[in-house]
């Protein structure tokens, strides 16, 4: 597993209006065209230089796919980076802070030390 892949796929799609709304149409596509397309290329590695941590777990991929910024978060999925795309995604669908809210109630069973958010 790579928190910094995780990262970095959150960090990528929340730049780009284009692909927030791929993932919020089609996670499943995006997850594997980003996985493999662009994971390597962001990170500056030639094809020959392919090793496991240019590509996400299945436990990742499952919750890239189904937006499960909880079990992202309990990955070590830094939780500014989950936020911020998924209001992009999201936000449009509630009212003035209800999905911030949501959000945060989805998290409330998760209790300090948090995890690791390090890369």
């Amino acid at each position: 597993m790579s928190k910094y892949l995780l990262d970095k796929f959150l960090y990528t799609v929340d730049r780009d209006p284009e692909l927030v709304e791929r993932y919020r149409e089609d996670p499943a596509g995006l997850v594997t065209w980003w996985e493999g397309e662009m994971a390597g290329k962001l990170l500056n590695c030639v094809p020959d230089e392919r090793t496991t941590w240019l590509a996400f777990t299945e436990e990742e991929r499952r919750a890239l796919r189904e937006h499960d910024h909880v079990a992202l978060f309990e990955m070590g999925a830094h939780p500014f980076l989950t936020l911020t795309l998924f209001i992009a995604m999201f936000e449009r669908d509630h009212g003035p802070l209800e999905y911030q809210k949501a959000y945060g109630r989805a998290m409330r069973h998760i209790s300090l030390p948090y995890p690791d958010i390090a890369t």
